[in-house]
């Protein structure tokens, strides 16, 4: 690796903020062998000191919040908890390739001189006939 990229690496480590454990705890109202629960499960990645310190960063406790949520508001137990965060990174991925997907059929229609808002138009124009045409799809009534 460059020094140059090490180097940003460091200096973005340096301006996000860390927490440790007890500080995590004591905010959440956990007991910090919970968040050793949940990292020995893989729900929590901390990243550690040079002296094997956890340190939660902004992240960490977004994905905790997540964790707590549905674990205390709705009942979730950790395989399911693992299931949805697991779902929650591929539906992320897939995001990013749709993105990327979306950007390159955008340039090729713009090399054949297709503008933005045409393909706008033309989508939006398909999106409603589809939704008005599900709005008045005839539904079988169920037979009991």
């Amino acid at each position: 690796m460059a020094e140059n990229e090490m180097g940003k690496k460091r200096e973005n480590r340096e301006k996000k903020k860390y927490y440790m454990i007890s500080t995590v705890s004591e905010r959440y109202g956990i007991h910090a062998q919970t968040l050793r629960l949940y990292e020995r499960d893989g729900l929590l990645k901390p990243s550690r000191t040079v002296g094997n310190t956890r340190l939660y960063s902004d992240e960490d406790l977004e994905k905790l919040e997540l964790i707590l949520n549905l674990t205390r508001n709705l009942g979730v137990n950790l395989a399911g908890v693992e299931i949805v965060l697991n779902m929650r990174e591929k539906m992320k991925i897939m995001k990013e390739e749709m993105n990327c997907f979306m950007q390159f059929f955008m340039e090729q229609l713009a090399k054949k001189g297709i503008s933005r808002e045409e393909v706008r138009e033309a989508a939006l124009a398909c999106l409603s006939r589809t939704s008005v045409d599900k709005l008045f799809e005839k539904q079988e009534p169920e037979n009991d």
